[in-house]
């Protein structure tokens, strides 16, 4: 659920559903608002901190947050961020103002989320998994060919799963001879078909 390679966020069912909602309401592909970089797994120590599995490719992006969006379900509150460290592949996190295990004990399971201003630099040809998320994909000739509807993570690259008219589902890597061009604002990509990716 990457994109290109090492660009960003894992985006999480939470954030997909939204993306889907409004495209299925307004029939049009919007940009994603916020990202989520990691869920709440439990306390660490008696002081405040949290343990957080990161859902972000680039982990050392931790130590340059200075606020999460925090997610209850119920509400959100923007947290600052006052110290950061690593433990194994986990994060763990200590926000301004909960200074004991009583003050954050009770957002275990919770998602933290960035707003996309303080999202990660995505370098040339790196997108959102959530901004490709239904687009229209179109071929070399301006036909449309179908939407993309997921993105697969492999060892060499990221493959597209592409949901054409009949429902099949057609996989495309993502690598510069199939991928010719992508537009997250407009919603558009297109591509160019190798031999044999229809059979």
């Amino acid at each position: 659920m990457e994109v290109f390679r090492r660009a960003g966020y894992t985006i999480m069912p939470g954030s997909l559903e939204r993306s889907f909602f409004l495209y299925w309401i307004t029939g049009e592909k919007h940009l994603e608002d916020r990202f989520q970089v990691g869920v709440i797994t439990t306390t660490h120590g008696v002081r405040g901190e949290v343990k957080v599995f990161p859902t972000t490719d680039d982990v050392k992006r931790f130590k340059r947050l200075k606020k999460v969006i925090l997610d209850t379900g119920k509400e959100e509150k923007i947290l600052e961020v006052e110290v950061a460290r690593f433990m194994k592949n986990l994060v763990l996190l200590k926000f301004k103002g909960y200074d004991s295990i009583n003050d954050i004990e009770k957002y275990k399971g919770c998602s933290l989320y960035v707003t996309r201003e303080d999202a990660v630099r995505l370098r040339k040809d790196e997108y959102f998994v959530a901004d490709l998320i239904g687009m229209e994909v179109f071929l070399e000739d301006g036909s449309a060919f179908g939407k993309l509807t997921d993105v697969m993570t492999t060892g060499a690259n990221d493959v597209y799963v592409i949901t054409i008219a009949d429902r099949r589902e057609i996989l495309v890597p993502a690598i510069k001879d199939c991928i010719l061009s992508v537009d997250p604002e407009a919603g558009r990509m297109e591509i160019h078909l190798l031999p044999g990716l229809m059979e």
